[in-house]
């Protein structure tokens, strides 16, 4: 069985309320990069929880079109859909949470 993490070069969380969202930059066995991005969320049951995932593969010849795509997408919101919203306050929100709950503790975990 081959080891997941040897083709991990670099993973960043983000913590956002009930969700996590991990990108994990992974290389294929020719020496190629590609990206994952994976929604994590917390879900209970009767017994405890579990955890729902989503994940993307993102490869490097779509990098550019993904990232001004999203980007687009978010400026819409911002500027078209909702522009009385401070979105600053999330940001706030979220340095509060991390200093909360001493989110640097387990930084260096990702979710295949």
């Amino acid at each position: 069985m081959e080891d997941k993490d040897r083709n991990e070069i670099f993973s960043k969380r983000v913590r956002a309320g009930k969700r996590t969202y991990f990108f994990d930059i992974k290389a294929t066995r020719s020496n190629d990069y590609y990206l994952t991005i994976t929604e994590s969320k917390r879900k209970f049951k009767d017994d405890g929880f579990s955890y729902e995932k989503h994940k993307i593969f993102l490869y490097k010849e779509d990098f550019a079109k993904f990232v001004d795509a999203l980007n687009e997408a978010v400026s819409h919101v911002k500027d078209e859909l909702l522009p009385d919203v401070d979105f600053t306050q999330f940001d706030k929100e979220e340095e509060e949470y991390s200093l909360n709950n001493n989110s640097d503790h387990d930084s260096d975990l990702s979710w295949d």
